[in-house]
């Protein structure tokens, strides 16, 4: 009778054993999967997107492991100032305007609707940010817009964490709309375009028109790089 309860326990033992070992599997895979997701996204989804469109891309194959690397860098991606590091905005010689310190706008291709737009603060959890040093719509110069991005299966149009996930189905000709004192403006999408975060020049000034720019991370889900979306006023 003992050898039968010491073979029964011994049984169990193995059972245990082996669900714990399954158990670690599924969370291996699960952790795995986790991290390289945003990089099979990018080849699924977003490369066959932005090559439709005929975008050069800046994120060679060979590159892939250095820039994963580099995208975990203690930094708070929520603050838009961190977005591009080594833009200086003292001494870019761009002016502060706070005149106007909220507005809204419409993107209709990704259902955005009214989504806010702060002039004053930097806090992308709270809604989208016009970065201070650029222009507003409606003037002459350049409003630089940014918004967060994450998995397009997770986007929210009313959740500013998600609000850029599908960004990058924009295409040239797409329209864009900011409404500010009262005044609606219709922009087009020109140029799009995807860059290091060390290539500041999505900030730059241009005052022979009223230019609007959109700049939210790619692939959507990581750090790596700026996804920049440049629009021309085309009427009030």
């Amino acid at each position: 009778m003992g050898k039968y309860y010491y073979s029964k326990n011994a049984n169990k033992l193995k059972r245990n054993l082996r669900l714990i070992s399954i158990l670690f599997v599924i969370v291996g895979v699960s952790i795995l999967a986790y991290v390289l997701f945003p990089i099979i996204s990018w080849q699924i989804y977003f490369q066959p997107a932005f090559t439709s469109q005929s975008i050069t891309l800046s994120i060679p194959r060979s590159n892939i492991v250095d820039l994963a690397k580099n995208s975990i860098d203690g930094a708070d991606y929520t603050r838009a100032e961190n977005w591009f590091p080594k833009f200086n905005q003292a001494s870019s010689g761009q002016k502060k305007q706070f005149d106007i310190p909220l507005y809204t706008i419409s993107i209709p291709k990704i259902n955005i609707d009214e989504a806010l737009v702060s002039t004053v603060d930097t806090d992308l959890k709270k809604h989208l940010v016009n970065y201070q040093g650029t222009s507003t719509p409606g003037k002459n110069g350049n409003a630089v817009i940014f918004g967060h991005s994450t998995l397009p299966q997770l986007f929210n149009a009313k959740d500013y964490k998600t609000i850029f996930a599908n960004a990058y189905k924009l295409k040239n000709g797409d329209s864009i709309y900011a409404m500010l004192n009262n005044v609606t403006y219709s922009y087009k999408i020109f140029k799009i375009t995807v860059v290091d975060p060390s290539d500041t020049s999505a900030l730059e000034q241009d005052y022979n028109n009223s230019y609007l720019t959109l700049v939210t991370c790619t692939p959507p889900g990581t750090i790596w790089k700026r996804l920049v979306i440049k629009a021309r006023l085309e009427n009030l």
